[in-house]
């Protein structure tokens, strides 16, 4: 038996549009899963991604545009998995923004915005995934998280406390899904080669890859990896945890 198959399954990625949500919905396709991909906007970039990733791996891709943190936006993403497919089997919580900020210097857009989008589309999210997965009694949700919300890192107050809160819900989801059959995981990167660490200083940077102890940045391959295992019946007994995924970084 294939465990790592997903043939027949379908799965919602938030923020998939492009970096580590974009590798998320390549990887499951890859496996044999139909794929609702989502982005924020641009609907004609989203489009021809979702038509990329169906030609390349033969299963359906669907984009959808929507707002995730809001509950119309998460719930649309769900009516849409229904009314194209009738279930869903896999929810990626990924959505997220990065804003770094000292104390003291913090404006309050910006903690609404990355509470918003980082830590409420998952509670969004997840909502409105598992009343559809609740129908079978089974589903895989996977949230992005990361190493800061485990350890803390200066100049990152609201994203520490945002991606900590992502964990917090985890732990809370699985033990209240585990019983309908519901795994709940989240995944905790490090350091990860993508468009929003790419934007930093040069010293901070560098500074980053010296503190990994495999010497080298992560590709979002890498975490589509992880995802793909949360996903798969490889970890059929596995829920409440979270998976650093960061090549040995200290922060």
């Amino acid at each position: 038996m294939d465990r790592l198959g997903l043939s027949g399954r379908v799965a919602i990625v938030s923020g998939s549009s492009r970096g580590i949500g974009l590798a998320i919905a390549k990887r499951l396709a890859e496996h044999g899963a139909a794929v609702v991909l989502n982005g924020l906007r641009d609907e004609g970039s989203l489009r021809d991604r979702a038509d990329e990733i169906s030609k390349a791996y033969a299963v359906r891709v669907i984009p959808v545009i929507a707002d995730v943190s809001t509950d119309a936006g998460a719930q649309s993403l769900v009516r849409s998995a229904y009314s194209e497919f009738r279930r869903l089997d896999i929810m990626v919580n990924n959505a997220g923004v990065l804003r770094d900020s000292l104390i003291g210097m913090i404006g309050s857009d910006d903690i609404d915005e990355t509470l918003r989008i980082n830590l409420r589309s998952v509670i969004t999210g997840t909502q409105a995934a598992s009343r559809l997965m609740l129908r079978n009694k089974s589903g895989s949700i996977v949230n992005i998280a990361s190493i800061i919300g485990r350890f803390g890192n200066k100049g990152q107050l609201v994203y520490g406390a945002s991606k900590a809160g992502v964990i917090g819900a985890t732990y809370s989801a699985a033990k209240e899904l585990a019983p309908s059959g519901i795994r709940v995981n989240a995944i905790a990167p490090g350091f990860i080669d993508t468009d929003m660490v790419r934007s930093i200083n040069e010293d901070v940077f560098a500074e980053r890859i010296r503190s990994i102890a495999m010497g080298r940045i992560g590709s979002p391959e890498d975490i589509a990896d992880a995802a793909l295992f949360f996903a798969s019946d490889l970890s059929r007994y596995v829920t409440g945890q979270v998976l650093g995924v960061d090549g040995g970084m200290l922060i």
